[in-house]
């Protein structure tokens, strides 16, 4: 019987140790950080994460697994850095958004299988809290406006690139011009009202499925908080529309 592999098992995975070259406030209590890690940046697929943990030290013992939010090319074009979105809120990431430009942060990955690339005419991305981190590099993969992967994977896939992302409050909302700066159709939607629909993500979905024309095919990605991605699901199962694997 031959070993099983896959490309993106983890014993695929690099740990490779990097200098932040950025390490800003994006949001409230939302950090993007930067690493230069070429061999992760080169192999990295949308949806893939890494495991995170400030170099030399021992606590938390166990690395922070966050999602790869972009891939930074130097001036010849060859993918170097990736970017990481977290928020500051336990042991580890109140460290990592004290540390100064320049401290070495070590990463395992790329890990997970990834979103998969079959083509459709409309690719819908929903996303709550944090979940919008994996979706950039997916969104520019699909439009066509980026292409990922050691050798690289197909890109173009999708005809229309749209996100539906929400928060409890405006100040949480984080990278949304990152989105729109790409050309995605953004609608946005707040708990309290202070940005966009006064809203819960899966109900702006479930009108937009609704308006889908016939034949068209839509499929839909999500991260974000269970309770919504199971609403999400449900929704998606009713209206016959395929999600992400």
């Amino acid at each position: 019987m031959s070993k099983l592999h896959a490309d993106y098992y983890a014993d695929a995975m690099k740990q490779r140790s990097g200098p932040l070259v950025r390490n800003d406030c994006i949001a409230d209590a939302t950090f993007l950080m930067r690493v230069a890690v070429p061999d992760i940046a080169r192999s990295v697929v949308p949806g893939q994460f890494v495991m995170v943990r400030l170099s030399g030290t021992d606590a938390p013992l166990i690395g922070r697994a966050l999602a790869v939010y972009d891939v930074v090319s130097n001036d010849s074009g060859e993918p170097t850095w990736i970017d990481l979105v977290y928020l500051r809120k336990g042991t580890m990431t109140t460290a990592l958004a004290a540390s100064p430009l320049g401290t070495s942060v070590t990463l395992w990955g790329p890990l997970g299988n990834g979103f998969d690339n079959r083509p459709c005419d409309r690719l819908i991305m929903v996303a709550g809290g944090i979940g919008q981190t994996p979706m950039l590099l997916l969104g520019r993969e699909a439009a066509g406006a980026q292409a990922f992967g050691d050798p690289s994977r197909e890109n173009g896939w999708a005809n229309e690139v749209q996100l539906i992302y929400g928060a409890r409050n405006k100040g949480l909302l984080a990278g949304v011009d990152d989105f729109r700066e790409t050309g995605f159709e953004v609608t946005l939607c707040t708990d309290d009202g202070s940005e966009g629909e006064q809203r819960l993500v899966p109900d702006v979905l479930a009108d937009v499925l609704a308006q889908v024309p016939s034949g068209e095919r839509v499929r839909v990605a999500t991260c974000g908080p269970e309770i919504m991605m199971e609403k999400v699901a449900a929704i998606c199962r009713d209206a016959g529309v395929a999600g992400l694997r």
